[in-house]
């Protein structure tokens, strides 16, 4: 679908010089002399390289509609985590390296989305949160204060996150996916 230059926006995926692309930032610019302009920061979705491109409103792009499907989470085969479409239930092997950060917070069972482009995957979308347990706390540090103090602890996936002073070994929290951040006590 081409849209014009100036109707790029954030979070839109275009096709720019035989690439897809993905807009980060934008900005519209009206300079004093000549015509307007959109200043965009694009980052390519496969090599994860970022441009700056400045689109005029008399250029056309060709904006792209990703296919985003539920997969499940199955199992991890060396280098590969297997996931299998929740509705034709065929099965999908994707790089460690390609899911990236996010296989720590992989678990039997999870459904993620699976964004591609012409049957090619381009990315992976976790739950924004995930429940997991903790399996090692440090003690509480006497004379600190509950609002203001956080302690370290690891999580059953290995993972380190600062956790409020009450939260002990043995149990289960709530962790956000995005910045890998407490969120709150699990409530079981």
């Amino acid at each position: 679908m081409k849209i014009s230059g100036n109707a790029v926006r954030v979070g839109n995926v275009i096709e720019y010089e035989g690439r897809l692309w993905v807009a980060v930032k934008t900005q519209h610019t009206q300079p004093g002399k000549g015509g307007a302009y959109m200043q965009v920061e694009l980052k390519n979705l496969t090599e994860g390289t970022k441009t700056n491109v400045r689109f005029r409103s008399a250029e056309q792009v060709e904006r792209v509609f990703l296919d985003e499907h539920p997969y499940q989470y199955l199992y991890a085969e060396g280098n590969d985590l297997v996931f299998m479409d929740q509705e034709t239930f065929e099965q999908i092997s994707l790089s460690k390296d390609f899911v990236g950060e996010a296989a720590d917070f992989l678990q039997d069972g999870m459904v993620v989305n699976v964004c591609s482009y012409e049957g090619k995957p381009l990315s992976i979308h976790l739950p924004d949160t995930v429940i997991l347990e903790i399996t090692q706390a440090d003690p509480v540090v006497k004379g600190q204060t509950a609002s203001s103090s956080f302690k370290p602890a690891v999580l059953e996936n290995g993972m380190r996150v600062m956790v409020p002073p009450h939260i002990e070994s043995g149990m289960r929290i709530v962790i956000n996916t995005d910045d890998r951040s407490y969120v709150e006590r699990a409530k079981d």
